[in-house]
């Protein structure tokens, strides 16, 4: 089964030391930023296209397309801004790939700023998260330690400044134009769109803003060609991809496979689910991207093939939960987290994420009323397509498609609390032994 597995990203993850250059350096990394560096960047920009990269941040929009649209002829500076603000629920493969191969990232900004046109570089961070912010900080500066970034790199005369900025925290700055906002000193919120961030972005200059697992794997791209890459995944969804398995599964972890695989392969590598159990539901791409039951195992993991069971591929979180578990106080404590991270901008998301999250609260203790499932729907239904961004939908997606996979459970939850149906201690993954006798611990 393992010869399913494509380790590129994550091939030094296991390598003493790999976050160091000398490390990095010894597995051919930098390669593919010498081979940049002799092209035209319109050719780089072309290389990319012809792999068929696309976003691995969860729209899926071809990355070499998106570099395609900055308009050269725009007199003011362009910037490259790396979205590492990775916040989503269960989403976990950016933070272990810029902890584990900093310079796999470094690398591909240098490369994609170059073929972009850009001097200036950002990498926004999550604030929380002060390890990565310290570990790709250090890596930067071995780049220009090493002449991979400042004046003249490598003797060419192209210059690039990398900035790693770190965030205040907010889940709406994974939203690109809250970043943007974030960056230039203001409360992150969301833009009104046009103009677009490829026109009018950072300081109202021409940017690209990609994900991390984007922009790491455009050096591979260009050390191994557009071919190598392309040949891997499906006819629409090329290369490969870090899925992250968590929850209710024997072994979790990062595995990094062709797109198209499917959950039922990824299962099976992962040892399956916690012993003694069944698979009841999942999300494929992170807490808003709507549920998934054990009927759709066999559906590709890829762009077209999750969107063809109404869901979306999202950031490949794949949240794996058992037959213990209560489809109601998930929905809720996802819920919980959209309501506590809406920026307030808009009325939709502001107001309507509050009264899902009162309405679920009523109905895990028990005490749901006639017409809250309606009522429910009702307000996802106002909800989606109606806020200003992205945020608002993603919190109707789970709830929306838990009542259609789970509607029994919410109609118990009318006269009967989650927790004597699904008593939450059987849910728990590590549970913790009780304390010996004669003051000893277990």
């Amino acid at each position: 089964m393992t010869d399913l597995l494509t380790p590129v990203l994550t091939a030094n993850w296991g390598d003493e030391r790999a976050w160091k250059l000398v490390n990095y350096e010894r597995t051919g990394g930098y390669q593919g930023l010498r081979t940049a560096l002799t092209m035209d960047p319109a050719d780089v920009v072309a290389q990319v296209k012809d792999a068929g990269l696309r976003g691995r941040g969860g729209a899926g929009f071809p990355t070499g397309m998106k570099w395609g649209f900055i308009p050269q002829d725009n007199p003011k500076p362009k910037y490259l801004v790396v979205n590492a603000d990775e916040s989503e629920p269960g989403t976990c493969k950016d933070i272990p790939l810029m902890m584990a191969s900093p310079h796999t990232l470094v690398e591909g900004v240098i490369i994609s700023a170059y073929a972009i046109r850009s001097h200036t570089a950002f990498i926004y961070v999550r604030g929380e998260v002060v390890h990565v912010v310290r570990r790709l900080q250090q890596a930067v500066r071995e780049a220009y330690s090493a002449g991979y970034a400042g004046q003249n790199i490598l003797g060419t005369g192209y210059d690039l400044e990398i900035i790693v900025h770190a965030g205040a925290g907010a889940y709406i700055c994974g939203e690109e134009t809250a970043l943007l906002d974030s960056l230039e000193g203001r409360r992150g919120q969301p833009r009104l769109r046009p103009p677009f961030p490829a026109v009018a972005g950072l300081y109202a200059s021409p940017t690209v803003i990609n994900n991390v697992e984007s922009i790491a794997s455009v050096p591979s791209i260009l050390a191994r060609g557009a071919a190598w890459f392309s040949s891997m995944g499906t006819e629409k969804s090329k290369g490969m991809t870090i899925y992250s398995l968590s929850g209710h599964v024997t072994r979790p972890g990062q595995f990094e496979a062709p797109l198209g695989i499917t959950l039922r392969q990824l299962l099976d590598l992962a040892g399956g689910i916690r012993a003694g159990h069944q698979l009841k539901f999942w999300t494929p791409g992170g807490s808003s991207t709507p549920i998934l039951t054990p009927e759709h195992l066999d559906v590709p993991l890829d762009y077209e093939g999750v969107a063809s069971v109404k869901s979306m591929l999202g950031t490949k979180a794949l949240q794996c939960f058992d037959e213990t578990t209560s489809v109601v106080r998930t929905v809720l404590r996802w819920t919980e987290f959209y309501k506590h991270e809406s920026c307030g901008k808009c009325t939709p998301c502001r107001e309507g994420t509050w009264w899902l999250v009162q309405i679920l609260g009523r109905m895990e203790a028990g005490r749901g009323e006639e017409g809250d499932i309606e009522k429910l729907l009702d307000l996802c239904e106002n909800i989606l397509g109606r806020s200003f961004c992205a945020l608002g939908d993603g919190a109707t997606s789970p709830i929306s498609s838990a009542i259609k996979y789970f509607r029994d459970e919410f109609e118990a939850a009318m006269h009967t609390p989650a927790w004597e149906l699904f008593p939450y201690e059987r849910s728990t993954v590590f549970v913790r032994e009780p304390a010996l006798s004669g003051g000893g611990q277990a």
